[in-house]
Protein backbone atom coordinates (compact mmCIF):
# COMPACT_ATOMS: atom_id res chain seq x y z
CA UNK A 1 0.00 0.00 0.00
CA UNK A 2 1.21 3.35 -0.57
CA UNK A 3 -0.10 6.70 -0.33
CA UNK A 4 -0.28 9.91 -2.64
CA UNK A 5 3.48 11.57 -0.77
CA UNK A 6 5.20 8.71 -1.48
CA UNK A 7 4.10 8.03 -5.57
CA UNK A 8 6.59 9.62 -7.64
CA UNK A 9 4.95 8.67 -10.90
CA UNK A 10 2.11 6.49 -12.80
CA UNK A 11 1.76 4.19 -15.13
CA UNK A 12 -0.34 4.26 -18.01
CA UNK A 13 -2.64 1.51 -19.30
CA UNK A 14 -0.13 0.16 -22.79
CA UNK A 15 -2.19 -0.72 -25.66
CA UNK A 16 -0.19 -3.98 -26.05
CA UNK A 17 2.64 -5.77 -24.22
CA UNK A 18 4.77 -7.01 -27.61
CA UNK A 19 7.59 -4.89 -28.06
CA UNK A 20 7.11 -5.49 -32.00
CA UNK A 21 3.87 -4.82 -32.02
CA UNK A 22 4.79 -0.96 -29.46
CA UNK A 23 6.47 0.01 -32.26
CA UNK A 24 3.99 -0.68 -35.18
CA UNK A 25 1.99 1.11 -32.94
CA UNK A 26 4.23 4.06 -32.77
CA UNK A 27 4.93 3.86 -36.77
CA UNK A 28 1.03 3.87 -37.11
CA UNK A 29 0.15 6.39 -34.33
CA UNK A 30 2.92 8.72 -35.75
CA UNK A 31 1.22 8.76 -39.18
CA UNK A 32 -2.13 9.12 -38.18
CA UNK A 33 -0.55 12.08 -35.41
CA UNK A 34 1.22 13.54 -38.27
CA UNK A 35 -1.05 13.77 -40.29
CA UNK A 36 -4.11 14.72 -37.86
CA UNK A 37 -1.90 17.35 -36.18
CA UNK A 38 -0.30 18.97 -39.43
CA UNK A 39 -3.77 18.79 -40.90
CA UNK A 40 -5.59 20.24 -38.02
CA UNK A 41 -2.56 22.77 -37.66
CA UNK A 42 -2.80 23.78 -41.29
CA UNK A 43 -7.33 23.77 -41.33
CA UNK A 44 -7.00 25.71 -37.94
CA UNK A 45 -3.75 28.14 -38.79
CA UNK A 46 -5.72 28.79 -42.52
CA UNK A 47 -8.84 29.90 -40.78
CA UNK A 48 -7.20 31.71 -37.85
CA UNK A 49 -5.30 33.86 -40.72
CA UNK A 50 -8.57 34.53 -42.56
CA UNK A 51 -10.64 35.73 -39.83
CA UNK A 52 -7.40 38.06 -38.84
CA UNK A 53 -6.93 39.32 -42.91
CA UNK A 54 -10.60 39.45 -43.94
CA UNK A 55 -12.20 42.78 -42.37
CA UNK A 56 -15.40 41.46 -43.57
CA UNK A 57 -15.23 38.29 -41.26
CA UNK A 58 -14.67 40.72 -37.94
CA UNK A 59 -18.00 39.47 -36.90
CA UNK A 60 -19.52 37.56 -33.56
CA UNK A 61 -19.69 34.46 -35.03
CA UNK A 62 -16.19 34.30 -36.95
CA UNK A 63 -14.85 35.87 -33.59
CA UNK A 64 -15.69 33.07 -31.21
CA UNK A 65 -14.35 30.84 -34.27
CA UNK A 66 -11.39 32.33 -34.15
CA UNK A 67 -11.47 31.22 -29.88
CA UNK A 68 -12.24 27.82 -30.96
CA UNK A 69 -9.38 27.23 -33.42
CA UNK A 70 -7.38 27.80 -31.33
CA UNK A 71 -8.54 25.52 -28.09
CA UNK A 72 -8.63 22.61 -30.97
CA UNK A 73 -4.72 23.32 -31.31
CA UNK A 74 -4.08 22.73 -27.95
CA UNK A 75 -6.13 19.84 -27.58
CA UNK A 76 -4.50 17.33 -29.89
CA UNK A 77 -0.84 17.19 -28.58
CA UNK A 78 -2.35 17.17 -24.81
CA UNK A 79 -3.21 13.24 -24.72
CA UNK A 80 -1.61 11.50 -27.85
CA UNK A 81 2.31 13.17 -27.62
CA UNK A 82 2.99 11.05 -23.89
CA UNK A 83 1.24 7.71 -25.48
CA UNK A 84 3.65 7.72 -28.52
CA UNK A 85 6.97 8.76 -26.29
CA UNK A 86 5.85 5.56 -24.60
CA UNK A 87 5.69 3.69 -27.02
CA UNK A 88 9.06 4.53 -28.97
CA UNK A 89 10.93 3.96 -25.19
CA UNK A 90 9.44 0.72 -24.36
CA UNK A 91 7.76 1.96 -21.38
CA UNK A 92 4.46 3.43 -19.39
CA UNK A 93 5.86 5.92 -16.65
CA UNK A 94 4.53 9.63 -16.78
CA UNK A 95 5.84 11.74 -13.77
CA UNK A 96 3.41 12.89 -11.21
CA UNK A 97 3.73 16.43 -12.04
CA UNK A 98 3.89 15.05 -15.57
CA UNK A 99 0.56 13.44 -14.45
CA UNK A 100 -1.24 16.26 -13.06
CA UNK A 101 -0.09 18.93 -16.10
CA UNK A 102 -1.95 16.73 -18.32
CA UNK A 103 -5.21 16.18 -16.13
CA UNK A 104 -5.16 20.13 -16.28
CA UNK A 105 -4.91 20.93 -18.91
CA UNK A 106 -7.10 18.34 -20.85
CA UNK A 107 -9.83 19.46 -18.49
CA UNK A 108 -9.11 22.78 -18.94
CA UNK A 109 -9.41 22.95 -22.94
CA UNK A 110 -12.19 20.31 -23.09
CA UNK A 111 -14.37 22.92 -20.55
CA UNK A 112 -13.33 25.89 -22.44
CA UNK A 113 -14.74 24.62 -25.22
CA UNK A 114 -18.02 23.37 -24.00
CA UNK A 115 -18.50 26.79 -22.07
CA UNK A 116 -17.24 28.40 -25.68
CA UNK A 117 -20.12 25.98 -28.28
CA UNK A 118 -22.72 27.37 -24.97
CA UNK A 119 -21.78 30.75 -25.75
CA UNK A 120 -21.81 30.02 -30.23
CA UNK A 121 -25.82 28.62 -29.75
CA UNK A 122 -26.22 32.36 -27.97
CA UNK A 123 -24.49 34.26 -30.80
CA UNK A 124 -26.69 32.00 -33.18
CA UNK A 125 -30.13 32.87 -31.29
CA UNK A 126 -29.55 36.50 -31.22
CA UNK A 127 -28.62 36.70 -34.59
CA UNK A 128 -31.78 34.77 -36.32
CA UNK A 129 -34.30 35.66 -33.21
CA UNK A 130 -33.53 38.90 -32.51
CA UNK A 131 -31.67 40.46 -35.99
CA UNK A 132 -32.26 43.70 -34.64
CA UNK A 133 -31.01 44.08 -31.71
CA UNK A 134 -27.83 41.84 -32.90
CA UNK A 135 -24.94 44.63 -32.64
CA UNK A 136 -26.67 46.20 -29.24
CA UNK A 137 -26.55 42.37 -27.50
CA UNK A 138 -23.22 41.46 -28.97
CA UNK A 139 -20.93 44.22 -29.50
CA UNK A 140 -16.89 43.88 -29.79
CA UNK A 141 -16.78 44.68 -26.14
CA UNK A 142 -19.54 42.07 -25.14
CA UNK A 143 -18.07 39.42 -27.31
CA UNK A 144 -14.54 40.00 -25.80
CA UNK A 145 -16.17 39.18 -21.95
CA UNK A 146 -17.88 36.58 -23.42
CA UNK A 147 -14.91 34.60 -25.08
CA UNK A 148 -12.91 35.76 -21.53
CA UNK A 149 -15.14 33.85 -19.52
CA UNK A 150 -15.55 31.00 -21.38
CA UNK A 151 -11.81 30.72 -21.05
CA UNK A 152 -11.85 31.88 -17.85
CA UNK A 153 -14.93 28.78 -16.89
CA UNK A 154 -12.74 26.08 -17.98
CA UNK A 155 -9.04 27.32 -16.35
CA UNK A 156 -11.03 27.49 -12.94
CA UNK A 157 -13.06 23.92 -13.88
CA UNK A 158 -9.68 22.29 -14.30
CA UNK A 159 -7.98 24.20 -11.80
CA UNK A 160 -9.92 23.10 -8.65
CA UNK A 161 -10.30 19.34 -10.52
CA UNK A 162 -7.22 18.95 -10.72
CA UNK A 163 -6.19 20.34 -7.29
CA UNK A 164 -9.30 18.42 -5.38
CA UNK A 165 -7.85 14.51 -7.48
CA UNK A 166 -4.80 14.99 -6.32
CA UNK A 167 -5.38 16.09 -2.87
CA UNK A 168 -7.06 13.03 -2.01
CA UNK A 169 -4.58 10.15 -0.92
CA UNK A 170 -3.88 7.76 -3.30
CA UNK A 171 -3.44 3.68 -1.61
CA UNK A 172 -4.79 1.48 -4.59
CA UNK A 173 -0.83 1.64 -6.41
CA UNK A 174 -0.08 3.54 -9.47
CA UNK A 175 -1.34 2.28 -11.90
CA UNK A 176 -3.88 4.43 -14.50
CA UNK A 177 -6.48 2.29 -16.50
CA UNK A 178 -6.01 4.59 -19.03
CA UNK A 179 -3.47 5.94 -21.70
CA UNK A 180 -3.41 9.10 -20.73
CA UNK A 181 -4.15 10.70 -17.70
CA UNK A 182 -7.86 11.61 -16.64
CA UNK A 183 -9.99 11.81 -13.32
CA UNK A 184 -12.22 8.43 -13.20
CA UNK A 185 -9.02 6.31 -13.60
CA UNK A 186 -7.19 8.37 -10.99
CA UNK A 187 -10.13 8.02 -8.14
CA UNK A 188 -10.17 4.78 -8.73
CA UNK A 189 -6.68 4.33 -7.14
CA UNK A 190 -7.84 6.28 -3.57
CA UNK A 191 -9.10 4.71 -0.92
CA UNK A 192 -9.93 7.80 1.43
CA UNK A 193 -13.45 8.58 2.39
CA UNK A 194 -12.88 11.97 0.68
CA UNK A 195 -13.50 9.94 -2.81
CA UNK A 196 -17.40 11.14 -2.43
CA UNK A 197 -16.09 14.98 -2.30
CA UNK A 198 -14.45 14.16 -5.45
CA UNK A 199 -17.85 12.16 -6.97
CA UNK A 200 -19.73 15.09 -5.75
CA UNK A 201 -17.17 17.55 -7.57
CA UNK A 202 -17.65 15.11 -10.93
CA UNK A 203 -21.51 15.13 -10.35
CA UNK A 204 -21.38 18.82 -10.24
CA UNK A 205 -19.84 19.33 -13.50
CA UNK A 206 -22.01 16.69 -15.12
CA UNK A 207 -24.68 18.89 -14.70
CA UNK A 208 -22.43 22.26 -15.65
CA UNK A 209 -22.30 19.93 -19.20
CA UNK A 210 -25.62 18.98 -18.99
CA UNK A 211 -26.39 22.80 -18.21
CA UNK A 212 -24.89 23.86 -21.73
CA UNK A 213 -26.45 21.21 -22.85
CA UNK A 214 -30.37 22.13 -22.89
CA UNK A 215 -29.29 25.91 -23.07
CA UNK A 216 -28.15 24.92 -26.42
CA UNK A 217 -31.06 22.60 -27.38
CA UNK A 218 -33.49 25.45 -25.97
CA UNK A 219 -31.58 28.07 -27.86
CA UNK A 220 -32.05 25.50 -31.33
CA UNK A 221 -35.25 25.06 -30.55
CA UNK A 222 -35.90 28.97 -30.62
CA UNK A 223 -34.05 29.30 -34.28
CA UNK A 224 -35.87 26.24 -35.86
CA UNK A 225 -39.23 28.38 -35.03
CA UNK A 226 -37.65 31.67 -36.22
CA UNK A 227 -36.42 29.99 -39.56
CA UNK A 228 -39.58 28.23 -40.13
CA UNK A 229 -41.26 31.71 -39.98
CA UNK A 230 -39.04 33.11 -42.72
CA UNK A 231 -41.03 33.74 -45.54
CA UNK A 232 -38.60 32.81 -48.68
CA UNK A 233 -36.70 29.82 -48.80
CA UNK A 234 -33.64 31.16 -50.01
CA UNK A 235 -33.69 33.14 -46.86
CA UNK A 236 -34.28 29.88 -44.73
CA UNK A 237 -31.44 28.15 -46.38
CA UNK A 238 -29.12 30.68 -45.83
CA UNK A 239 -30.40 31.24 -42.17
CA UNK A 240 -29.53 27.45 -41.56
CA UNK A 241 -26.50 27.19 -43.04
CA UNK A 242 -24.78 29.49 -40.48
CA UNK A 243 -25.95 27.37 -38.07
CA UNK A 244 -25.07 23.71 -39.39
CA UNK A 245 -21.74 23.58 -38.97
CA UNK A 246 -22.17 24.84 -34.94
CA UNK A 247 -24.93 22.21 -34.84
CA UNK A 248 -22.65 19.10 -36.13
CA UNK A 249 -19.75 20.54 -34.00
CA UNK A 250 -21.56 20.69 -30.80
CA UNK A 251 -23.65 16.98 -31.48
CA UNK A 252 -19.92 15.62 -32.13
CA UNK A 253 -18.64 17.06 -28.62
CA UNK A 254 -21.39 16.46 -26.71
CA UNK A 255 -21.98 12.96 -27.77
CA UNK A 256 -18.76 11.55 -27.40
CA UNK A 257 -18.13 13.05 -24.38
CA UNK A 258 -21.60 11.88 -22.54
CA UNK A 259 -20.93 8.54 -23.48
CA UNK A 260 -17.71 8.49 -22.60
CA UNK A 261 -18.22 9.56 -18.72
CA UNK A 262 -22.26 8.81 -18.57
CA UNK A 263 -21.93 5.13 -20.18
CA UNK A 264 -23.15 2.41 -18.37
CA UNK A 265 -20.91 0.34 -16.37
CA UNK A 266 -21.75 -2.91 -17.29
CA UNK A 267 -20.79 -2.20 -21.16
CA UNK A 268 -17.57 -0.74 -19.56
CA UNK A 269 -14.23 -2.64 -20.73
CA UNK A 270 -10.44 -1.15 -20.93
CA UNK A 271 -10.68 -1.66 -25.22
CA UNK A 272 -13.64 0.27 -25.22
CA UNK A 273 -12.64 2.52 -22.81
CA UNK A 274 -9.64 3.26 -24.94
CA UNK A 275 -11.48 3.94 -28.06
CA UNK A 276 -14.09 6.01 -26.55
CA UNK A 277 -11.19 8.13 -25.14
CA UNK A 278 -9.64 8.50 -28.57
CA UNK A 279 -13.00 9.60 -29.94
CA UNK A 280 -13.68 12.26 -27.62
CA UNK A 281 -10.17 13.50 -26.93
CA UNK A 282 -8.78 13.32 -30.44
CA UNK A 283 -11.24 13.20 -33.04
CA UNK A 284 -13.75 16.39 -31.90
CA UNK A 285 -10.75 19.30 -32.61
CA UNK A 286 -9.34 17.34 -36.12
CA UNK A 287 -13.01 17.60 -36.98
CA UNK A 288 -14.05 21.13 -36.06
CA UNK A 289 -12.16 23.02 -38.39
CA UNK A 290 -13.29 20.71 -41.79
CA UNK A 291 -16.68 21.13 -40.42
CA UNK A 292 -16.73 24.58 -40.29
CA UNK A 293 -14.62 25.48 -43.71
CA UNK A 294 -16.56 22.58 -45.65
CA UNK A 295 -19.91 24.03 -44.78
CA UNK A 296 -19.65 27.74 -44.83
CA UNK A 297 -19.16 29.61 -48.01
CA UNK A 298 -18.23 32.98 -46.63
CA UNK A 299 -14.89 31.34 -45.20
CA UNK A 300 -14.21 29.20 -48.27
CA UNK A 301 -14.86 32.47 -50.10
CA UNK A 302 -12.34 34.47 -47.85
CA UNK A 303 -9.64 31.51 -48.07
CA UNK A 304 -9.56 31.04 -51.92
CA UNK A 305 -9.49 35.02 -51.90
CA UNK A 306 -6.14 34.53 -49.32
CA UNK A 307 -4.43 31.57 -50.74
CA UNK A 308 -4.70 33.02 -54.56
CA UNK A 309 -3.74 36.76 -53.21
Amino acid sequence: MSNSSSITHFLLLPFTGTRQLQLLYFWLFLAIYLAIYLGALLANSLIITTIACDHHLHTPMYFFLLNLSFLDLGSISTTLSKSMANFLWDTRTISYVGCASQLFFFFFLLSAEFSLLTVMAYDRYVAICRPLHYETLLGSRVCVHLAAAAWACGFLNALLRTANTFSLPLCQGNAVEQFFCEIPPILKLSCSTSYLREVWFLAFSTLAFVGCFVFIVVSYMQIFRAVLRIPSQQGRHKAFATCLPHLAVVSLCFSTGFFAYLKPSSISSPSLDLVVAVLYSVVPPTVNPLIYSLRNQELQAAMSKLITG
